[in-house]
């Protein structure tokens, strides 16, 4: 029966598809072999990862061989894909045993902090004497492939796919809908990832430019090409143990408008090719979402300025305070990678006082625009929010009055006002929650975890930021916390990746035809 009107889930079409997922990940393993074969490393950890990727694959696949993808079935190829994936892509860190990485439960860990471009890491010690240059490579190009979605890449490239494709990409795709761009959704599928691809290729070019100006001394190719790929996806894993700040000041701006970009719906960059500016400019959510960023790095710029938010360490006397064009720098790249969930780092800003871990903290919240790459709850969703309580207020004292709820000259429809309530409140009820699970976990471990790091620490993972304040800093790890409390926090990368709803369906009764 066709699974659009079965009321049962056809599992072995969702495990069919999603063999060929994992069969065509091998080729992306190309990377970090020719890495590996430059600088005169073991081939050993991608080799054996290919042959699994390719003999899970190619048994997946034969579970299936109708292109029969319904709604159900989206709903689950996607959840296992973004489960499945990381766990396989684990498989280098493990075979290649470098660090702290070669535990099963941290290479998880890491691996599906990059393939969901949250940018947490465990690995104790980030250096080309401690990890070979192809496994950090394996790490950076892990969240390119997840930034815009590795689903979203196969229905590009697969026609098979282009049947459900798009139940699978509303499935992942971040935010409240998927803009469908061409009468097909597999050219939509290659118009996203050809934007995608050229500003990654643009990042790469500027990063490697500025070395050549000799303006960034240590942003060689390597260094380039690897920043490249994690600025595009807003996933923030360096090579380098001190992040951005590593760079030059010229790298750092550089290094912001990318981030920027990265968090803009990349649906308007297509409209921009194809002559309409307009529909970029003008959008509601781009303004509001360079508005919300604005304030923030307005407020962390005037208080680093006058040395309010800065706490005074032996090694940053006199860095900030009075330096105008230090404290603008690094407000606004903190801003633009928490606002877009990117997590790099430009400063330790565990070296800033609590007010400014604050509002850093507040911006975690914020996230970038519906149809990037960015995680949290999205601008898009807290702009409806504030017109929707607007509007109850105005019904409240007019009771008779009809008032549709408007982006820019549409009106949103109530189906899409009760989903974002919805979305937002479990996304907030799961938050508080694993806040709890994580602070307890901490004092029944000995962990020594405050309040705020646990906030920060759940936040970071469950919103794909990356680092938080304290423990897990933007130049600490989440190496303390013990292995239960690392897999809830991969759970919560899982969920925060496709937004919540889209792997929760599945447990439900219902979803199964029950």
């Amino acid at each position: 029966m066709n699974a659009n009107l079965s009321k049962y889930v056809d599992y072995r079409a969702s495990l069919g598809f999603l063999g060929s997922v994992i069969k065509y990940m091998a080729i992306p393993l190309a990377v970090p072999i020719a890495v590996a074969l430059y600088y005169g490393e073991s081939l050993v950890p991608f080799v054996v990862t290919l042959g699994v990727m390719l003999g899970v694959g190619v048994g997946l696949e034969r579970l299936h061989s109708e292109p029969d993808l319904g709604h159900r079935e989206g709903f689950l190829l996607v959840s296992l894909t973004w489960l499945v994936i990381p766990i396989v892509g684990a498989i280098p860190y493990l075979v290649a045993g470098e660090g702290t990485v070669a535990h099963p439960v941290n290479a998880l860990f890491e691996s599906m902090s990059g393939f969901t471009t949250t940018g947490s890491t465990v690995l104790g010690e980030i250096s080309f004497e401690r990890h070979s240059r192809s496994i950090l490579m394996w790490r950076q190009l892990s969240q390119w492939l997840g930034g815009m979605g590795i689903v979203v890449l196969m229905v590009a490239i697969l026609p098979e796919l282009s049947v459900g494709g798009a139940q699978v990409m509303d499935a992942e795709a971040p935010g409240p809908s998927l803009e469908k761009l061409t009468p097909r959704i597999r050219d939509t599928a290659q118009a996203l990832w050809r934007i995608y691809i050229g500003f990654t290729v643009a990042a790469l070019a500027v990063y490697y430019g500025l070395h050549l100006a000799g303006v960034a001394p240590n942003m060689d190719f390597y260094n380039a090409v690897a920043h490249a790929l994690t600025t595009m996806p807003t996933g923030g894993f360096s090579p380098e143990a001190r992040s951005a700040e590593a760079f030059s000041p010229a790298i750092q701006w550089a290094i912001t408008v990318f981030m920027i970009v990265a968090g803009t719906n990349f649906a308007l960059f297509w409209y921009v090719l194809k002559g309409e500016p307009g529909r970029l400019t003008g959008n509601t959510e781009f303004r509001t979402y360079l508005t919300a960023m604005g304030v923030v790095g307005t407020v962390l710029a005037t208080l680093l300025f006058v040395g309010i938010g800065l706490q005074t360490t032996p090694t940053n006397v006199g860095e900030i305070p009075g330096n105008l064009e230090h404290s603008l720098r690094q407000a606004a790249f903190q801003t633009a990678a928490i606002v877009t969930t990117t997590g790099y780092a430009s400063m330790d800003f565990n070296t800033w006082d609590q007010s400014t871990q604050l509002i850093l903290l507040f911006a975690m919240f914020l996230g970038g625009s519906a149809g990037s790459a960015a995680g949290s709850i999205k601008i898009i969703r807290w702009y409806l929010i504030q017109k929707t309580i607007v509007r109850e207020l105005f019904t409240t004292v007019h009771p008779d009055a009809v008032r549709p709820l408007r982006l820019s000259d549409d009106v949103v429809d109530e189906g899409t006002v009760r989903g974002l309530f919805v979305f937002t409140m479990t996304f907030l009820l799961i938050f508080a929650v694993s806040a709890v699970v994580l602070y307890l976990d901490g004092l029944r471990t000995g962990v020594e975890l405050s309040a705020i790091e646990a906030v920060s620490a759940t936040i970071a993972t469950l919103g794909n930021i990356g680092p938080g304040v304290g423990i897990v800093g933007p130049m600490n790890s989440f190496l303390p916390f013990s292995n239960a409390a690392k897999l809830y926090m991969v759970f919560l990368m899982w969920i925060g990746r496709l937004e919540i709803l889209s792997v929760l369906v599945i447990f439900t009764p219902s979803y199964w035809g029950s």
